[in-house]
Parts: C-alpha cells; sequence; structure tokens
C-alpha cells in the first residue's frame, strides 16, 4: 500500500487531487494513535500529515496559537507553558485506551473534536477551534476562520471539520484559542456514594457558583475499592481557598471530603481523561463511549448490567459514560442501544476487534434525513468519496 507525506500544503493539494484523478481511496492519519477508532478502513493508500509540523503562529497577548495538522500536540502543549497557557478542553490521550504507538497530533486533536474532563467548564474542542485550512476532495486549498472568535453566516466549516475524523478533508494547518493556566489546582473527593448519589452531588456542585472544571465518579471497583467522587476547581489560591470551604458547606450531606492537589490530584485527572481504569495493558474488552443527560447515566448503566456483564465510570458531571463489556458478539451493542435510545443520548463504540467494528455500528446511527444530509456534505467536500471512506458510516 502506498503512503503519502506530502511536507507542504501545495504537494499534499497536488497528491489529493492526482489521487482523485485515479479515483485512490485514502486513509487519512496524523500520529496513528487513534487509528483504530471507527470502522474499519476501506482505502488503497495513506495520506498522512505527519510531515506538515510546525507552529506558525503564537501570539500569547491574544491567547491565540497556530499549527501545522502533523505537529506533535506534546510540542504545542510545552510551547504553550512556556508562558503559562494552555488548551481549554483538556484533549484526551488515546494510547492507552487504546493499546497504540505514535504521537497525537494537533490536526488530529481538532478532526477527533478531542476533549477531556474540562470540557464541561471550557467547552469542547471545537469551541476553541478558531481557524482551519485544508484540502479538499478536489485537491483544492480552503481556509475557514482566523485569529479571532466570530459570528458567521451558512455552513461553519471550522465547525464542520471538527469531529469529521478526516471524512471531508485533510486537514493542513488549525488555530486555537487558549487560556492562563490555573496558579493553583485542587479536587474535592468525596467517598462511597453510589452512582446516584454521585451524580446528584457532582450535579450540585455544578449548579453552583464555584465554577467547577472537572466533575468525575468513579464506582467501587474502578480504580481502588472505595466508590469516589471527585470535583476539581481552579484559579487564585486565595479563591481556592474560599471554593473548597463553601463547597465542604454545600455538600456537606453527602460525607466529609478529602482535598487533593499537586502530583496525586493531576494524575487521577489524568486517568480520568485517558480512560486509564480501562486502558488496554489491563485487559482485554470492549468500551463504549455514551453521551447523555447527567441524571440520566445511572439508569443507563443499570440496564446495561441487567442484560450484560459491565464496569463504568463517569465523566462530565455524569453525562459522560464510559463502559467496558466483553467484546464477544456483538460487544453489547444491542442492549447499549437500547438503553441509550430509552434514556436519550448517543454512543460509540472506541474499542472493539476489527471483525466488531466492520459487523456493527461505531457511531450512533443517525436518522434517515440525517444520514441524507451527512451523505450530501461528504459528498460536496469529497465528491469522489477519497478521504477515509465508510469509516463513520458504511458507505459514506
Amino acid at each position: 500500500m502506498s503512503v503519502y507525506e506530502p511536507r507542504t500544503e501545495a504537494e499534499a493539494a497536488e497528491l489529493v487531487a492526482a489521487a482523485a484523478a485515479r479515483r485512490e481511496r485514502l486513509r487519512v492519519v496524523g500520529g496513528g494513535t487513534k487509528a483504530a477508532i471507527g470502522r474499519p478502513a476501506q482505502d488503497e493508500a495513506t495520506l498522512s500529515a505527519r510531515g506538515l509540523s510546525g507552529i506558525t503562529l503564537h501570539e500569547p497577548a491574544e491567547l491565540v496559537i497556530g499549527a501545522l495538522a502533523g505537529t506533535p500536540l506534546a510540542e504545542v502543549e510545552a510551547r504553550l507553558a512556556e508562558g503559562r497557557q494552555m488548551l481549554p478542553f483538556e484533549p484526551m490521550d488515546h494510547r492507552a485506551l487504546l493499546g497504540s504507538s505514535g504521537e497525537p497530533t494537533i490536526g488530529a486533536v481538532a478532526a477527533g473534536n478531542i476533549s477531556g474532563p474540562r470540557r464541561i467548564s471550557a467547552g469542547a474542542a471545537r469551541d476553541s477551534l478558531i481557524g482551519v485550512r485544508f484540502v479538499n476532495g478536489r485537491g483544492e486549498v480552503v481556509k475557514s476562520g482566523g485569529r479571532v472568535m466570530k459570528n458567521v453566516t451558512g455552513l461553519d466549516l471550522v465547525k464542520l471539520m471538527a469531529g469529521s475524523w478526516g471524512t471531508l478533508g485533510l486537514l493542513t494547518e488549525v488555530t486555537f484559542k487558549v487560556l492562563p493556566i490555573p496558579e493553583r489546582t485542587a479536587t474535592l473527593v468525596l467517598l462511597e456514594l453510589d452512582d446516584a448519589r454521585a451524580v446528584e452531588a457532582l450535579s450540585l456542585g455544578l449548579g453552583s457558583p464555584f465554577e467547577i472544571t472537572g466533575a468525575a465518579h468513579w464506582p467501587a471497583g474502578i480504580g481502588g475499592d472505595r466508590a469516589r467522587t471527585m470535583l476539581r476547581i481552579e484559579g487564585f489560591s486565595a479563591s481556592i481557598d474560599y471554593r473548597l470551604g463553601e463547597l465542604r458547606r454545600l455538600l456537606r450531606r453527602f460525607g466529609t471530603p478529602e482535598i487533593l492537589e499537586g502530583e496525586p490530584a493531576a494524575d487521577l485527572w489524568t486517568a480520568v481523561r485517558d480512560v486509564g481504569p480501562f486502558a488496554a495493558a489491563q485487559g482485554a474488552g470492549a468500551v463504549w463511549r455514551i453521551s447523555t443527560a447527567p441524571t440520566r447515566g445511572p439508569r443507563i448503566t443499570a440496564a446495561i448490567a441487567e442484560e450484560r456483564a459491565a464496569a463504568w465510570f463517569y465523566d462530565w458531571g455524569g453525562g459522560l459514560i464510559w463502559l467496558r463489556t466483553d467484546a464477544a458478539g456483538d460487544a453489547g451493542a444491542a442492549v447499549v442501544r437500547a438503553s441509550v435510545a430509552q434514556a436519550g443520548g448517543h454512543a460509540t463504540l472506541m474499542r472493539a476487534p476489527e471483525a466488531v467494528r466492520a459487523a456493527v455500528p461505531v457511531f450512533e446511527p443517525l436518522s434517515e434525513p440525517l444520514m441524507r444530509l451527512t451523505a450530501g456534505i461528504k459528498a460536496a467536500h469529497d465528491p469522489a468519496g477519497l478521504f477515509n471512506p465508510g469509516r463513520m458510516y458504511a458507505g459514506v
């Protein structure tokens, strides 16, 4: 199989135009760390963004950074850290979950709309993404957005590319808004709450004026013998002291909390972000990512557990469920999707053997009108169906 690794945007455009003339289907990759997400590839060659590397813009005073799509995420984060800045949305590293290697790239963060625990306060990657350049399926270079946030009319290509998983074009450059690194971070930990009580506590904290930036719950057996319910706050030290006191009072009916700071707390949130309890090195199994209303999360997990052995934990105040089950058969697809449909939400099969991912929908199935719209958008940007064909939906 051919591997194309352009070093410039112009070279990328030429390669895509030539592939379009041959109708050669292309697997679009960055660092390859998330290649096992989605339906199995239906491609004939690989188009890699790794050669498109380098930070193109960093204006600390304007809180903006831009980089070529193949730039390692670690390089972007290191540059930001020099000025005590960060990507607001805390992007997940999928390598532990998927057992993959390579380096996550900033373009793949945008393409997958990759977000972590801070999404509840800072929004998703797409909310910080303010500019993109990409090559479409005709070999044309398209630019959308710029250095500032602005309202748009018509089709917002910046938001459209975020979460398209490389199916609409090859991202060549991305620009993000950034935030200052907080002076201090503290995590309040409540012990031994069941799922429903934990979500109640998380919802109470999130509904308060005390600016929660992380809200997760690990049931007993996930990361330890005791259930842990975690709320993170960030900011200036004096503000942290005040807010911790107020949160203790607000949540006193849930027990006396522990307070974690420094490396132990950072390691805890890294494990939440990267789905550490379900790391590939700790055992096989399928892993689902379920989004729902926070108060419905315990109902969904209970319904699944009645039908199939499973383990799970919650992020985003209960609105994001990471669930592991046996990969046999359909990896629990029928049970998971029925439970989610009844409660409301959507589910993505994040880890499963290739045969399972070929047999069951990986991303949430779309209604007929939405599928027509999705196919129309695909045809408009990639008329020959070159890019990651079938990765998200069969035939698209």
